[in-house]
């Protein structure tokens, strides 16, 4: 695991880099703090900063072919390696170590930019063809590790984190508005958006080649779609629990201790029951839990099951609010600005496991491929909806529920929360329901929310989510559910979980693996029909028989929650300090986004449980922390802020 970085001068391939590599690489030093390495040729400036998996004393990085016309920097792994370097042994390729990274220097040899399409595993990679004077840069299918790019009329700047590019001087940091509008829409900024103008994330499954002054974009993958194969139910759980224990087994490579994420859910109890059945010795296992009266969200106690029924080696870690003193140094680490509370849990989790391993192996990815969301149930929940009469429907039930609170302290108040937002939308077709499902703020609120005179906010109505129209308008099947997951896996799996899931184990200095997301895994579940995903208001249906035997029936039976923290009772109690001081009349005037009312309302309206704004403030308030780091220059890490150079 590892941060990659470089640059490309077209048009003064003699102006030196190297004092510009070590500036780049030294920002990111957390994501590799064993070793750094630099190559330098013609125009051209290849860095990496090192955190040691496989090979340890050999996987030097750049790493070259025999004759040295060929250089790679390489962010990741690549599970396949090991069969990858015995067929190119018998083709002739003679390798000097014995790390996953020369393999695709010799891939390259072989099969040009076609490598991507052999490589299994989570990777960024940038790759010097010195010969042909070419860079390829590209990074994995599903989108587990980073790559950021700005291109320029005479050169190309790339980097596993946005803060490396910023080293570079003279790149301005204009915040980008069409950015802003997504990121209120969904709570993160989707690819190949940044929250920054002229800089871009490299999409899932794409590489870049750049030649002769001239760049293309290239898609080498996508998640199959219309593809349903016919197998009787036995044959579907067979062939998933198969793969499962293969895809685990795969990510077991490592010459380093490693553990696992253990929430007690289904994904990670699964996770950790396919390693118990491969490992020699007690697994270790890690989990989160929440002091004081936040027991709703404490998930220790079925962690302890699964702990228990497997011999663990069991870690905990209990957390408070005060944890939110973290936000300044969490949003650095994660480039953009986010509205998932899960950065906290993820990266407190992390630290905790890094006492003791150097590899982490999680479940992010089963809700997507399974069907473990709530908003997969919207097509089944309306078809018994819309039997109710209509005066009953538009009426009476939303009046009930202005009874209620709605808040995530307790299970009534959620489903109160669950119920009303399926209610604003029982009207809607399924793909205008899915949207409002996932829509943070809407196209309405945005309206409100933002100033006109900003620049922002004139086109939010078209802009609001236009990165899960695009995915809708590419998968055009008749199955809705599937084309909500095609979404899912396009957009909040890459640009939400895998995003703060490789940040936060990054900032720890810890690699972190997701099996679930391995792309044989991702392809079978894609042919699955999706009733077999869903099935009535049974969510993973599949899955669940599939891993039965191995798990404690209340881990099957148990209710989903979320992997975040209690934010929404700690913003009305402990951390109202912090609302008031980013969130204030005098600040929000000041920075010139948005209209002081509107974020007043929401803040009122949260406090009194009119209605559940947690999402809704923790954004606005990771928003303005991000802009006092990356476009202030304060308020981050001040032994390293993202200063230019």
């Amino acid at each position: 695991m590892c941060g990659i970085y470089g640059v490309l001068n077209f048009k003064e391939p003699d102006a030196p880099c190297a004092p510009l590599l070590v500036r780049m690489g030294r920002v990111i030093e957390h994501r590799g703090p064993d070793d750094e390495g630099h190559y330098v040729g013609r125009g051209v400036g290849l860095g990496m900063r090192r955190l040691s998996i496989i090979d340890v004393t050999g996987g030097h990085q750049p790493i070259a072919n025999e004759d040295e016309t060929i250089w790679l920097v390489l962010n990741g792994e690549i599970y396949n390696f090991k069969e990858l370097r015995a067929d190119l042994e018998n083709k002739g390729h003679r390798f000097r170590t014995h790390t996953d990274t020369e393999v695709i220097v010799h891939l390259y040899e072989e099969e040009g930019t076609g490598l991507f399409k052999r490589l299994r595993g989570m990777f960024g990679l940038a790759l010097w063809d010195a010969k042909r004077e070419r860079l390829v840069v590209g990074r994995d299918r599903i989108g587990e590790k980073p790559l950021y790019v700005r291109r320029e009329s005479n050169r190309i700047l790339f980097a596993s984190e946005l803060k490396s590019i910023l080293q570079v001087a003279d790149v301005p940091r204009r915040l980008s508005l069409g950015s802003l509008q997504e990121y209120l829409a969904l709570g993160y900024v989707p690819a190949p958006l940044t929250m920054l103008e002229g800089i871009e994330k490299i999409l899932p499954g794409h590489c870049l080649l750049v030649e002769n002054g001239r760049i293309e974009d290239q898609e080498y993958w996508d998640v199959p779609i219309g593809q349903s194969e016919k197998h009787s139910e036995q044959e579907w759980i067979e062939r998933v629990r198969e793969k499962l224990l293969e895809t685990v087994k795969a990510q077991l490579v490592s010459d380093v201790p490693l553990g696992a994420f253990l929430s007690g859910g289904i994904d990670s109890s699964t996770i950790v029951a396919a390693m118990a059945r491969m490992t020699g010795r007690p697994v270790k296992t890690y989990s989160i839990g929440y002091g004081g009266d936040q027991s709703y969200y404490n998930e220790l106690p079925y962690a302890k099951v699964v702990a228990k029924a497997f011999g663990t080696d069991h870690h905990e870690i209990v957390v408070r609010p005060e944890v939110s003193a973290l936000l300044p140094k969490l949003m650095w680490h994660m480039d953009e600005p986010i509205a998932d509370s899960a950065c906290l849990t993820t990266y407190l989790v992390s630290r905790l496991a890094r006492e003791s391993v150097t590899v982490i192996l999680s479940g992010v990815g089963g809700d997507e491929l399974f069907g473990g969301y709530r908003r997969y149930l919207g097509d089944n929940l309306h078809r018994w909806y819309r039997l109710l009469p209509g005066p009953v429907r538009k009426s009476v039930l939303p009046a009930v529920l202005k009874l209620f609170s709605q808040d995530r302290t307790s299970a009534w108040k959620d489903y109160a929360r669950y119920a009303a937002a399926f209610i604003r939308t029982g009207e809607l077709n399924p793909a205008s329901r899915y949207m409002s499902y996932v829509t943070l703020f809407s196209p309405q609120v945005q309206h409100e929310l933002l100033r006109q005179e900003s620049g922002a906010g004139s086109n939010g109505n078209e802009m609001a989510a236009e990165a899960l129209r695009k995915c809708f308008a590419r998968c055009t099947g008749k199955d809705t559910l599937n084309r909500i997951m095609y979404t899912d896996l396009k957009t909040s799996l890459p640009d939400d979980l895998l995003a703060l899931t490789d940040r936060m184990s990054m900032a720890a200095s810890i690699e972190c693996r997701a099996p679930l997301v391995d792309y044989e895994l991702v392809e079978l579940a894609s042919r699955m029909p999706s009733s077999l995903k869903v099935r009535g208001l049974t969510m993973k249906y599949l899955l669940k028989k599939a891993v039965a035997p191995w798990l404690p029936r209340e881990v099957i039976k148990r209710k989903k929650r979320g992997f975040g923290a209690p934010v929404g009772g700690w913003l009305r109690q402990d951390l109202k300090p912090l609302v008031h001081e980013l969130l204030s009349e005098e600040q929000v005037r000041q920075r010139g986004l948005f209209h002081w009312p509107a974020v007043q309302q929401l803040i009122e309206d949260h406090q009194e449980q009119r209605s559940d704004y947690t999402d809704h403030i923790f954004a606005l308030i990771a928003l303005e922390t991000w802009c006092r780091i990356y476009l202030d220059g304060s308020g981050g890490m001040a032994e390293n802020s993202p200063g230019g150079a």
